[in-house]
């Protein structure tokens, strides 16, 4: 008989929970946000997050598995996988019986949907770095996306990196979560819901520069739209400068 696992959705939550999977020998049929007040046919175990024991537990994991494959553990969790944390289970299941290099086993179905999940991951993080648009409140630059992974702890290291000189916020809409940053100082953070206030004078001037620029690049008789979505999917455009309409302002 399987268990239903509540944890707080958190990485550490889910490797306490992997503990006890292991521990009492009870394998997991379903996972739920402990917040979640869903119903559940299963019997319930409620795990309680300690962040000493999640450490021994990934120590542990990292001296049977390997560095290569628990990375895949990391970034999976951060994928939108279908109960990504099931599959991960499979995983690392899978992993401490075929010893390390587990992660290049292609002939495991777990290995290849777990690799298919961290892609589909990759593939967005790759697009988003370009398609992010910042706008300035006053000193403070902010952005928002949607997400279907949870990318700011990746999208972290690029934007952080070339922008470490600026004071800078990202919302991620989908998953309530916010990258913050200022010089020295860099945080992911649970938010709600972010509101930016209504844009200066200037920060309007300088999104139809924006605008402009991107009509006037684009040839006319070239004009691909399949094409375009195929680089730059529809589901993005609602965050991206050059397709929002204004009221208009005075060019510099």
């Amino acid at each position: 008989m399987g268990y239903c696992y509540r944890y707080d959705g958190t990485f550490p939550g889910f490797l306490c929970a992997v503990r006890d999977i292991y521990q009492y020998h009870e394998p997991p049929e379903l996972f739920l946000p402990s917040d979640d007040l869903t119903p559940s046919l299963y019997e319930e175990r409620w795990i309680t997050t300690r962040p000493a024991l999640a450490g021994r537990v990934y120590d542990r994991l990292h001296i049977r598995m390997g560095r290569p494959a628990l990375l895949m553990v990391e970034e999976g969790f951060l994928t939108c996988a279908e109960q990504r944390e099931l599959l991960l289970c499979a995983f690392i299941d899978f992993a401490l019986h075929a010893g390390k290099g587990a992660e290049r086993r292609l002939d495991s179905h777990v290995v290849l949907e777990l690799g298919k999940a961290i892609r589909h991951l990759q593939r967005e993080c790759e697009l988003l770095t370009g398609f992010v648009r910042f706008s300035d409140y006053g000193g403070l630059l902010a952005g928002e996306i949607s997400p279907k992974n949870r990318v700011l702890p990746i999208l972290k290291v690029h934007f952080c990196d070339r922008m470490a000189e600026e004071t800078f916020l990202l919302f991620d809409r989908t998953h309530g979560e916010a990258l913050l940053h200022r010089p020295g100082e860099t945080h992911i953070v649970p938010a709600q819901d972010f509101q930016p206030p209504p844009p200066g004078e200037e920060e309007r001037a300088y999104r139809a520069l924006w605008r402009r620029f991107y009509d006037t690049i684009a040839i006319e008789g070239r004009l691909n739209p399949k094409l375009r979505q195929n680089h730059m999917p529809k589901r993005y455009w609602k965050h991206l400068t050059e397709f929002q309409e204004e009221e208009a302002v005075p060019l510099p």
